[in-house]
């Protein structure tokens, strides 16, 4: 353990390290083929205020309600064989919401990279970001920063954080560096392709999601991987995301399973 996990399990001294197991035969649904675990999944974490209003709590009871949600989602990922995770965490719509709720989702966020860090570490899990994280609160900009950099050699889950993010952004962001390349003379319009423009997309290493996940019953992208999703399968879960765990993960994967992926063909006819 290095200097810096030292001061941090100082900080808290609540805090407990735990290695994952990374033991699928914990998980054991039917159906499930664990040949056939997702490569890349995301997930838009929608209900948290819906969650604590009907039960008669404020809106931010259900955004820390979500956060443990998230943990487990994430460890049972990393258990399972999921290699990416990309959640939506904050859009750039949500700078709509007032003012005390943007507070508590930031410090939420704050909480999460304090507490979990040591433990996303020790577990191997690389931290990514896709947005406009320049935009985030200073304090909060940096503990993403320093989330990123510590992690960034882990070899196992690649977590994800879409923060202060848009699909519609990620893809102006795109056009215009291309367009800049081309203005440099280092492309030709002609070179422009599918590739070049995933190249300047937030996830250019990361593979596009095979499965996307709703939850709360809602049918909308709500701007999120616009360009990546062309082809995912998407599973809507009803529940709201505080209510998100293990179980519903599997779900979601069994009903991926019993998809039939045709990127725009048809099922083999036998002749």
């Amino acid at each position: 353990m290095g200097v810096f996990e030292q001061q941090l399990l100082l900080l808290d001294g609540e805090f407990s390290l735990k290695i994952w197991p990374r033991n699928k035969n914990e998980h054991t649904p039917q159906g499930i083929d664990w040949d056939n675990i997702p490569e890349h999944i995301a997930i838009i974490m929608d209900g948290n205020g819906r969650w604590a209003q009907k039960k008669g709590m404020p809106r931010g009871i259900g955004h820390r309600a979500g956060l443990e949600a998230l943990k487990a989602v994430v460890r049972c990922c990393d258990e399972i064989g999921v290699k990416y995770l990309t959640v939506y965490a904050f859009s750039t719509e949500n700078w709509k919401r007032p003012q005390s709720e943007i507070g508590i989702l930031m410090s939420l966020l704050k909480e999460y990279l304090k507490r979990e860090l040591m433990e996303l570490v020790a577990n191997h899990v690389q931290i990514r970001v896709s947005g406009e994280i320049e935009q985030l609160p200073k304090d909060v900009y940096e503990d993403v920063l320093q989330a990123c950099q510590k992690t960034k050699n882990n070899d196992g889950l690649v977590f994800n954080l879409a923060l202060n993010y848009g699909g519609r952004s990620e893809i102006v962001k795109a056009v215009r560096e291309i367009a800049q390349e081309v203005r440099n003379g280092e492309i030709s319009v002609q070179e422009i392709n599918e590739k070049i423009i995933e190249d300047h997309l937030y996830t250019a290493s990361i593979p596009d999601p095979e499965l996307l996940i709703r939850t709360s019953g809602e049918m909308r992208l709500s701007n999120f991987l616009l360009w990546q999703v062309a082809y995912s399968e998407i599973v809507v879960a009803e529940e709201y995301w505080p209510d998100f765990k293990e179980k519903s993960l599997l779900n979601a994967i069994e009903i991926y399973q019993n998809r039939e992926r045709r990127f725009g063909g048809i099922m083999k006819v036998e002749e």
